[in-house]
């Protein structure tokens, strides 16, 4: 099955990057997104810790306020904790493409299929990360309500 190391030519290693060049370019935009991934979580802590002394001193509707605030901030984190995962999955899989696309050229294998399930499988982990994303900013919007009770509030001149 192996063979001994083939002389490539620097053509053959140029067309080898040039085709490995696409899932290096998915890389980029995957550590792009890791990098949104772990702002917003990190926003979501420094909330979440600014939070919890209110808590503790709090009593009655405005605890429940801070509980259910601390609440959604758990779920969102659950939520960037599950897209942070499936991103660097896919990224794992797509460095799996790269270096098979080297591996099969050096080992004079056919692994076409293998090449094309794993980049398949970094897709569906790539838009899996998306679709929880997209339900993990639907929470924080929905959660970002203004109190009726602030809406309504009027300031008292008479003083």
């Amino acid at each position: 099955m192996f063979e001994s190391t083939p002389d490539l030519s620097v053509s053959t290693v140029a067309e080898i990057v040039r085709l490995a060049l696409a899932p290096v370019f998915l890389l980029s935009g995957i550590g792009a997104f890791l990098n949104v991934l772990a702002s917003r979580l990190s926003r979501i802590v420094d909330r979440s810790r600014d939070i919890e002394p209110k808590l503790l001193a709090s009593r009655g509707p405005a605890h429940d306020r801070w509980i259910a605030d601390l609440k959604i901030l758990d779920k969102r984190m659950r939520l960037i904790s599950w897209a942070t995962g499936l991103s660097v999955t896919s990224a794992i899989l797509t460095c799996l493409v790269v270096i098979l696309l080297f591996a099969a050229n050096l080992i004079r294998n056919r692994l076409g299929t293998e090449i094309a399930w794993l980049f398949m499988a970094s897709m569906v982990s790539i838009g899996a990360a998306f679709a929880v994303f997209l339900i993990e900013t639907t929470v924080a919007a929905r959660a970002v309500r203004i109190r009726s009770e602030l809406l309504q509030h009027k300031v008292d001149d008479t003083a």
